[in-house]
């Protein structure tokens, strides 16, 4: 299970033949999760206790998405092998594989093709971005503009009873309601929003890093809205149930 350290200490005693734990650092389809506090710190001491490779999937929530570079930072963890991709090349595909120490030496340049792996397009737009990201400050910029939605939303949608939490990292949040909400992507669409529903009943939302103050306010006054308007003419999660 995700974020349980001990599951994965009873993995240890029972199985011999481990050579590496792959998790995502943060959750993104599966409804922005976020692991507990010290979870992922446990996870890097438990796999240098037993000479495994730390993997971590930072394909969504990578690339200045949390507030830092890689989400993993914000804990302070430095993984074996990691995977990005998303956002790396800002809508030109793309995919990257890092790896350091014993997992950069067993996995080198030619072991692994594909047919436009490493091409010069992808490459360049790669490079553009990573320097635009940089020039900006856009890490800053979403842990900023991340912190002032996670507040608004907390304090417009906390106390509605058919809301069960507002979580995220960032420009990486998640509003999980209390009964599905796929019908949320249609109505928000009408007010000029583009969202998606995950889970089944969480609103994901990965806004631009670009956002601006009056992005933000948009985005809070016309999404809390919507929400609260399907909500109060829906029936509670346990009338329906």
């Amino acid at each position: 299970p995700f974020g349980d350290i001990q599951a994965i200490h009873k993995v240890a005693d029972n199985n011999a033949n481990i050579s590496a734990v792959l998790v995502e650092t943060i959750q993104g389809e599966g409804g922005i999760h976020l692991p507990p506090p010290g979870y992922l710190s446990a996870l890097r001491e438990c796999c240098d206790n037993h000479s495994w490779l730390l993997m971590l999937d930072e394909v969504q929530c990578g690339n200045c998405r949390t507030g830092t570079w890689y989400a993993c930072q914000g804990e302070g963890v430095q993984p074996d092998v990691m995977t990005t991709a998303k956002a790396l090349a800002n809508g030109v595909p793309i995919g990257a594989c890092m790896a350091t120490g014993d997992a950069a030496d067993t996995l080198q340049a030619g072991h692994h093709g594909s047919t436009y792996g490493g091409n010069p397009l992808a490459s360049a737009a790669a490079l553009a971005v990573i320097h635009t990201m940089e020039r900006d400050g856009l890490a800053q910029q979403a842990q900023q503009m991340g912190l002032r939605l996670q507040q608004g939303f907390q304090q417009r949608l906390g106390d509605h009873s058919q809301v069960v939490e507002v979580r995220g990292r960032g420009l990486m949040l998640g509003i999980e309601l209390a009964q599905p909400c796929g019908e949320l992507v249609e109505r928000a669409l009408q007010q000029g929003l583009l969202i998606n529903v995950t889970a089944g009943n969480v609103v994901r939302l990965l806004p631009p890093l670009v956002l601006t103050a009056a992005d933000a306010e948009f985005l809070l006054d016309t999404l809390c809205g919507v929400i609260i308007d399907y909500l109060d003419t829906r029936p509670p999660a346990s009338a329906s149930a």
